[in-house]
């Protein structure tokens, strides 16, 4: 999907709704975008390297759109590794703890899942580009630095369970803007009692903006 001011002219303002790629940074999209369209570009909801799907990318004047395309709601498809802890809380991390998967059916599952639906309490992860005191949490923990780190509200609309296959449980979740999934992963391990991190991720959607109607680079 293509939104433009004026076609052709990017500098007026478009929403480009980009289908990231796995193993790019959604800062390397706004780089290409910026380098193909020469005009003023931002992004509207930063995806981790290893996630893909829908980035939506605003050139010249819709730029001023980014705040207000951040507030809607997104859905994501994860595959959560229980189990396994990694230190970023993903696929991409170090191993931290592994343990054994408890027996558990699907019923025991949504039913535990549940809890996690509404407003909810979440920590980032300290792999992360939130800022805490001016300093990247990501920049800390690459020196091995891991500093507590106040919870935040964010909110998730629903939660469906895809599939489970121990140790794999894949889910739809619909949430809000600064709800991270890598937390919601290792939450739900956590509250299992055997850890766990998020495998794989894509964003389906962003509002009306779906991954079905997205552009490649």
């Amino acid at each position: 999907m293509i939104w433009l001011a004026s076609p052709f002219d990017f500098s007026a303002g478009s929403i480009l709704n980009i289908n990231k790629p796995a193993g790019k940074s959604s800062f390397y999209v706004v780089k290409r975008i910026r380098a193909l369209t020469h005009a003023k570009t931002g992004h509207a909801g930063t995806l981790d390297p290893f996630a893909t799907g829908v980035l939506l990318i605003c050139t010249g004047k819709a730029t001023k759109k980014v705040a207000e395309l951040m507030d809607l709601p997104k859905t994501y498809i994860g595959v959560v590794h229980l189990g396994i802890s990694t230190n970023t809380d993903d696929v991409s991390g170090q191993v931290i703890s592994q343990k054994a998967v408890p027996e558990l059916s699907q019923r025991e599952i949504k039913s535990l899942l549940s809890e996690f639906i509404g407003e909810i309490e979440q920590i980032p992860p300290m792999f992360s580009a939130k800022k805490v005191k001016g300093r990247r949490l990501y920049q800390l923990a690459r020196k091995g630095i891991e500093i507590e780190r106040k919870p935040s509200r964010v909110n998730i609309y629903d939660i469906q369970i895809l599939k489970f296959e121990s140790p794999f449980l894949e889910l739809k979740v619909k949430c809000s803007r600064g709800t991270y999934m890598r937390s919601l992963a290792r939450d739900i391990g956590e509250k299992i009692g055997c850890g766990a991190h998020l495998q794989s991720l894509v964003r389906t959607n962003i509002g009306q903006f779906d991954i079905e109607d997205a552009l490649t680079i």
